[in-house]
């Protein structure tokens, strides 16, 4: 009995320190393999869910397919960790949703998943995609370019458009390019080239690469039939971009571009000056005091200002493009309206349409009461 007493003490002896040993061992196993655990994890909870890691190696450190497409996956706000990782499960992007759950909670992550939409693909291990779910930020963004945009506007959207590109870079650029050099006149700066569009573009693009995607993009606009249309106007691409880019910033209504077109076209053909409020305004400038590139209302000294780009002080167009015109604009220089207009006034009743006349008199009756 003594001896039956002694070997039961001895195996209970064995048996808690061999638990012991394991309740620390594996947990330091776990730690040496995935990292230290959740702070808030009590012993017991790290004990399991480092055995349970231990366990599930291989569900967690080999991917489901290492030539596995990358496809988008879409966390939910408020979205539970019990269904992220089912869906990954049937999205075919990890093995064991048990296991990934377990490894968020033993590091933390499941309460730092942030919603959105992600890039996964079944080549990453469930670990990288529980990473990859910390940051919704995307890889690639989409940047917008209006209509009417000068480049200094383009440049100031950047801050905020989740590119890598700062203002100053792309303006230093934009005003020596190194792409599309036979639109545009030895020395001239791609404004006017610089299509508006929205563009899907990686993160961490350069500001020549920007660049040279919006030329590229302006001229995969510039059809042989915009470009016969233009010389149709006794006018060849640089001068046509320029007269586009007065009539966009001219019209507040897109369906009245061909009529406004028709105006300059039809004065230049007659060396009359443009008298374009736009080109005095882009000869003034940043107005500080107004925040914006474009002065309005106009002064008298303001229409005054000695600038070639004045075209209320000198004839022709003005040396360049004012800002960058839509395709709209463009095909209205090439294809404008049939009219024996000359002049053009906004018309009083707040619609953003013009009043067009044929002599200077009914210019004048054109005017608001």
């Amino acid at each position: 009995m003594r001896r039956r007493s002694c070997l039961f003490w001895a195996i209970l002896f064995l048996s808690a320190l061999a638990v012991l040993t394991a309740f620390n061992v594996i947990p330091m196993l776990a730690e040496q393999s995935y990292g230290p655990p959740s702070l808030p994890l009590g012993d017991w909870q790290r004990f399991h869910y480092s055995a349970a890691l231990l366990w599930n190696t291989s569900n967690l450190t080999l991917p489901m397919d290492p030539y596995g497409a990358e496809q988008a996956f879409v966390v939910v706000q408020g979205e539970s960790i019990a269904s992220i990782s089912t869906r990954l499960q049937e999205a075919g992007l990890i093995r064991s949703p048990y296991a990934f759950r377990v490894y968020l909670i033993y590091t933390g992550l499941d309460t730092t998943i942030q919603s959105g939409t992600f890039r996964l693909s079944p080549a990453m291990t469930a670990r990288e995609i529980a990473h990859a779910l910390q940051d919704s930020t995307p890889t690639e963004v989409t940047f917008y370019i209006l209509p009417g945009w000068r480049m200094e506007e383009i440049a100031a959207a950047l801050p905020t458009s989740g590119l890598n590109v700062t203002p100053e870079a792309f303006l230093s650029s934009a005003r020596s390019p190194r792409s599309a050099a036979e639109l545009l006149p030895a020395g001239a700066s791609a404004e006017g080239f610089l299509f508006p569009d929205a563009y899907t573009l990686p993160r961490n693009i350069t500001a020549d690469q920007l660049i040279s995607v919006m030329l590229q993009n302006f001229i995969l606009h510039l059809t042989p039939d915009l470009r016969d249309g233009f010389a149709r106007q006794g006018l060849d691409v640089y001068q046509a971009v320029t007269l586009a880019s007065i009539v966009e910033r001219e019209a507040v209504v897109e369906d009245e571009h061909p009529l406004i077109a028709s105006v300059f076209l039809n004065r230049l053909a007659i060396g009359m000056r443009l008298d374009s409020d736009p080109t005095v305004q882009y000869a003034l400038g940043y107005n500080a005091a107004q925040g914006t590139w474009w002065t309005n209302p106009l002064s008298w000294e303001d229409l005054q200002v000695d600038s070639p780009y004045n075209t209320r002080v000198y004839s022709g167009l003005p040396p360049a493009p004012i800002c960058n015109p839509s395709l709209s604009a463009l095909q209205a220089v090439a294809y404008p309206a049939q009219t024996p207009y000359y002049y053009f006034l906004a018309r009083c009743d707040g619609s953003g349409r013009h009043a067009f006349a044929e002599t200077y008199e009914q210019h004048l009756q054109n005017a608001c009461p």
